[in-house]
């Protein structure tokens, strides 16, 4: 098991291979798709995300105050009782230019993503890591503080930027910085044995 620290350097993502189980600590920031439409079209991100990981996740997060006389501001006073992964590949539109503009290195989420953002993994030295979808409240487990949040008026608190501070989350590398792709391997193999069924019937 591999361990990532925040800030995510170019060295160790460009070490990672596809496959690989890696275990993700420091801040990770939320987004889902009114963020990435935002970002990708030209608007700005008050998080840093360069060398930084954005998470296709929209958590569920409650003040940890009951008293509704004393919200949370956007500095703290919020607990995460879930953070499931959202399916990545809505945000295929966007991903390649926001990885572009923005300097991500590490993108967390379920089920892959498409041809753009395989490319724009390998040409600006960027990660796909899998999560665990299904394991939003284990997932919740390993957010040890809710260090900020933007966009929330704006956007809601589902698609919302959520800056968090994680210790130990697990995926693995479903797209690597040289480009390899679990998720097309796993097409192309499955492709493949479809054909030999079909043709031995």
């Amino acid at each position: 098991m591999i361990t990532l620290h925040h800030p995510f350097t170019e060295a160790a993502v460009r070490a990672l291979r596809a496959g690989e189980a890696v275990r993700v600590s420091g801040r990770v920031c939320t987004g889902r798709d009114r963020l990435h439409k935002h970002l990708a079209e030209g608007g700005v991100c008050p998080a840093d995300l360069r060398d930084g990981a954005l998470f296709h996740c929209g958590p569920v997060v409650v003040p940890r105050s009951p008293d509704p006389a004393q919200p949370p501001d956007g500095r703290g006073g919020w607990r995460v009782v879930a953070a499931g992964p959202t399916t990545s590949v809505r945000e295929e539109p966007y991903m390649a230019r926001v990885i572009e503009r923005f300097g991500v290195r590490v993108v967390i989420g379920k089920g892959g993503m498409g041809a753009a953002t395989r490319e724009a993994c390998a040409r600006f030295s960027c990660v796909y890591l899998q999560a665990v979808g299904g394991a939003a409240a284990l997932i919740a487990q390993r957010v040890t503080r809710v260090a900020q949040v933007h966009f929330l008026e704006e956007f809601g608190a589902t698609e919302a930027l959520w800056e968090l501070d994680v210790e130990g989350l697990e995926a693995v590398v479903g797209i690597d910085a040289a480009g390899r792709s679990l998720y097309d391997e796993v097409r192309d193999a499955s492709a493949a044995r479809l054909r030999h069924l079909l043709e031995s019937i």
